[in-house]
């Protein structure tokens, strides 16, 4: 029996980066939402931006629909590291959620600083939510693994970087990978997600962006994910 992939992401430009793949086949739905590769079946779900829509339309899925045998998050990402290059596909060891606390007067504490929440309580370790066994992390094994961060609002004023730097201390950024993760993990659902770099976190400018390598670069490295399960 074949094992089926469900791939999430949350727009259509980093969706192509699935159907970009050589050899990839498209299977009945005229929409193109299910294909077959290397002895899989593969699904691909877009949920829009934001952990709000990743939430939704990934739990959304799960209850209605076969269940997968496991999911792959894939898109772009900032890197908060001079080593973490753009076009760098990188595998989030940990994910947390970013923009969940409170402002107090010396500064935003999370969830876990307040005492708000458990930082040991499931799905949580230490406050993150972390990559398991899946069947893909064989063949990711050369990639290299980070630390990332979830936010609903793109980083972007020094201010900001510098408390998410001494609050989380990122490699990486997205807007939905510890809502999927999340949702993962409290399914028992084997998960991992890909992210390539497309720009480093600071100042906007996209003129220093580079999306075009970032989605080439992450389709080589699906690719090479989806053989290796």
């Amino acid at each position: 029996m074949s094992r089926s992939i469900l791939i999430v992401s949350a727009t259509n430009l980093e969706a192509e980066t699935l159907k970009k793949i050589g050899g990839l086949r498209k299977v009945g739905d005229a929409n193109g939402y299910f294909f077959g590769f290397n002895g899989l079946d593969i699904e691909l779900l877009v949920t829009g931006i934001g952990t709000t829509a990743t939430a939704y339309s990934l739990t959304r899925r799960l209850y209605c629909g076969k269940r997968p045998d496991m999911a792959i998050n894939i898109g772009i990402a900032g890197s908060y590291r001079d080593e973490i290059h753009i076009g760098e596909v990188v595998v989030p060891g940990s994910d947390c959620f970013g923009d969940a606390g409170v402002e107090t007067a010396d500064g935003f504490q999370t969830l876990f600083q307040s005492g708000l929440s458990n930082p040991s309580e499931f799905p949580f370790i230490g406050g993150r939510i972390v990559l398991g066994d899946g069947l893909g992390a064989g063949a990711a094994i050369n990639m290299k693994r980070v630390t990332a961060v979830t936010l609903n609002t793109g980083s972007s004023k020094p201010g900001t970087i510098a408390s998410i730097r001494e609050n989380f201390n990122p490699d990486i950024e997205t807007m939905e990978g510890a809502a999927f993760y999340y949702i993962c993990a409290v399914e028992k659902l084997p998960f991992m997600a890909l992210r390539s770099v497309s720009n480093m976190v600071g100042p906007r400018d996209k003129s220093k962006w580079n999306i075009p390598l970032a989605i080439e670069n992450l389709s080589i490295s699906l690719k090479e994910v989806l053989i290796g399960i």
